[in-house]
């Protein structure tokens, strides 16, 4: 009989929280707190706190934080490397079972909304690998016809991915172009999802107002400068990367090269890292939509943690473990 109850059957797979929501708004604080609370260990959904090296850029844990409770997934690949969402998957999923056959909470942490919607609702990506004479076709493309172009072919090849993605955001149009030209079907069309083996919990932090959420990131890109973000920089670019790498081309990294070689002044590349900061935001709350009712909506420092807390214990009926 129970195998007919459907609430039955979801009590009885293992527990996974999931904390999203938009850049600089307190989500790995969060996740911290509450994996000292109940035995769980964090799994990282940043595409970018992933590469070694780009720790202040990309506001990764620190050291001694990451010594209070296990985390997974950060500081293993090299800078040029391209990491993507098939690789991200099968880590993450791997990593999740080995949390919870420990008897511990996975707490899957990040900002990048295409892996959590993929972990979250059981996205089995195309198995398309990567082509890269096609690649530099239709680079060659947009040079020649004009930034948005590609984007504009993606929006009548695949409307649903173009839908997700920024029109600046070429590495990923391109892998849409890819997939749906060797594929032959748009990829939103070949993701196969199955309901994923665990009882999901998902906690979104926001800020009051969009004013409010762009004062801390500006705050936030303030204090990553002061930090040393510019060093860190320079050492990667020593170290023989430069702005065509999938890393260093990201938001801030992009800006800072240009700085250190002149193009623009520390004010400019200042401003222009805080609105790539502000567009990131934004387009996170497409993925993170605060009207979507299976997210927990909590407001940035408002008895964050307390509020947070409540949920996880009355969601997986645990008690707090007392830290490890």
């Amino acid at each position: 009989m129970n195998k007919l109850d459907p609430e039955l059957d979801q009590r009885a797979q293992p527990p996974l929280l999931s904390v999203v929501g938009p850049t600089g708004v307190g989500k790995s604080a969060l996740a911290l707190s509450l994996a000292a609370s109940y035995r769980g260990e964090i799994v990282n959904a940043d595409s970018r706190q992933v590469y070694i090296g780009m720790d202040i850029g990309t506001s990764k844990p620190s050291l001694s934080d990451r010594q209070r409770v296990p985390h997974h997934l950060f500081d293993f690949v090299d800078p040029g490397t391209r990491f993507n969402l098939q690789w991200f998957l099968a880590l993450a999923r791997a990593k999740i079972w080995e949390i919870q056959q420990r008897g511990n909470l996975p707490i899957v942490v990040g900002g990048t909304g295409q892996y959590m919607h993929a972990l979250i609702e059981g996205w089995e990506t195309p198995n398309v690998p990567p082509q890269p004479a096609y690649r530099e076709r239709l680079y060659k493309l947009e040079e020649n016809n004009g930034a948005g172009f590609l984007f504009q072919w993606l929006e009548t090849t695949d409307p649903v991915s173009a839908k997700h993605l920024s029109p600046k955001n070429i590495r990923r149009i391109i892998r849409a172009l890819e997939i749906a030209h060797f594929a032959r079907a748009p990829s939103s069309t070949l993701r196969k999802r199955q309901p994923p083996p665990y009882r999901i919990l998902v906690l979104g932090i926001n800020t009051k107002s969009r004013m409010e959420l762009y004062q801390l990131i500006d705050t936030r890109v303030d204090v990553m400068l002061d930090s040393g973000w510019i060093d860190e920089v320079n050492h990667l670019l020593k170290l023989g990367h430069n702005k065509s790498n999938s890393a260093l081309a990201t938001m801030g990294y992009r800006e800072l090269s240009d700085y250190l070689d002149d193009s623009l002044t520390l004010e400019e590349a200042t401003t222009l890292v805080k609105y790539a900061h502000h567009r990131l935001a934004r387009q996170q709350l497409t993925w993170f939509k605060p009207s979507n009712p299976e997210i927990h909506w909590l407001i940035s420092g408002e008895n964050l943690e307390v509020k947070a807390s409540d949920l996880v214990q009355s969601h997986f009926d645990l008690a707090k473990a007392g830290g490890h």
